[in-house]
């Protein structure tokens, strides 16, 4: 049985890292959890992030993955180590892959960074950029209106435009080339984002990144699939799953077409 890439997130947010991983890795198994039922996390308490993530992995683990990604920005700032101490396969976040991307792609060393509070409350991201190239300026800025939104499906409309102006009225004052969408939901709402910050100020995601670094750990381990043989896709959520469903496949159309899916809403929490 072929082993899967298991990714999970406080709710679809992750789906812009599966739908990278689809794209560059069409050959391998995915198994996506998101936390619908409790989400958003950003501006839960580090010690429950810590617990939903732990309890999401050890479900997770029974279907034997070959490694876990933490496609959440605020998970992964509280609970990367943490979990790569609790499983004996790779693990991997989401910001040290934004930050890398963000530093290639700036050219005036001035960076701009959007996520949940718990994300910009951690400084995880700073952190980042500045053990990459200590001389960067960053401007980091909470906007909590933004994960409800796309966990309701509202992906634009005058209500999603004013939530995003008014998220962004103090970054756009700054000097910034490049803006890091620090939490995985956010680039649902890239065509808005960019539209208020300008064409000049590039939007940074860190799932290119995250799939180049799976695709990488992969390989030097010896994991990557060589075969044909198409792929069977588990998704799974812990809440209502008639939305999630419905966001998942108009994301992932392209990616999904002809792919089987085996959707599921296991109870244990």
């Amino acid at each position: 049985m072929q082993q899967a890439i298991a990714i999970l997130d406080s709710g679809v947010g992750g789906l812009t890292v599966v739908k990278e991983v689809m794209r560059q890795l069409p050959q391998e198994k995915i198994i996506y959890f998101g936390d619908t039922a409790r989400a958003p996390y950003g501006s839960r308490h580090p010690e429950e992030v810590n617990l939903f993530t732990t309890q999401i992995v050890d479900y997770l683990i029974q279907y034997s993955p070959k490694m876990l990604v933490i496609a959440c920005n605020t998970a992964t700032a509280v609970a990367l180590e943490d979990i790569r101490k609790r499983v004996s396969v790779p693990v991997i976040g989401v910001i040290s892959p934004g930050a890398r991307a963000a530093i290639k792609t700036t050219r005036s060393g001035i960076v701009g960074i959007i996520g949940t509070v718990g994300t910009i409350r951690s400084g995880a991201y700073e952190q980042a950029l500045k053990s990459i190239s200590p001389g960067t300026t960053v401007y980091s800025h909470a906007c909590p209106q933004l994960v409800p939104i796309v966990e309701s499906g509202n992906f634009d409309g005058p209500d999603t435009m004013k939530a995003i102006e008014d998220s962004l009225t103090e970054l756009r004052s700054k000097p910034i080339d490049c803006l890091v969408l620090g939490c995985t939901h956010y680039p649902f709402l890239s065509g808005l984002i960019g539209e208020v910050v300008g064409r000049d100020v590039s939007l940074i995601s860190s799932a290119d990144e995250t799939a180049r670094e799976i695709s990488t750990i992969l390989y030097h381990q010896h994991m990557l699939v060589t075969n044909n043989e198409t792929p069977i896709h588990q998704f799974f959520c812990s809440g209502e799953p008639i939305l999630f469903k419905q966001i998942t496949t108009n994301w992932l159309r392209e990616q999904i077409q002809d792919t089987p899916i085996v959707w599921q809403v296991p109870n244990f929490l």
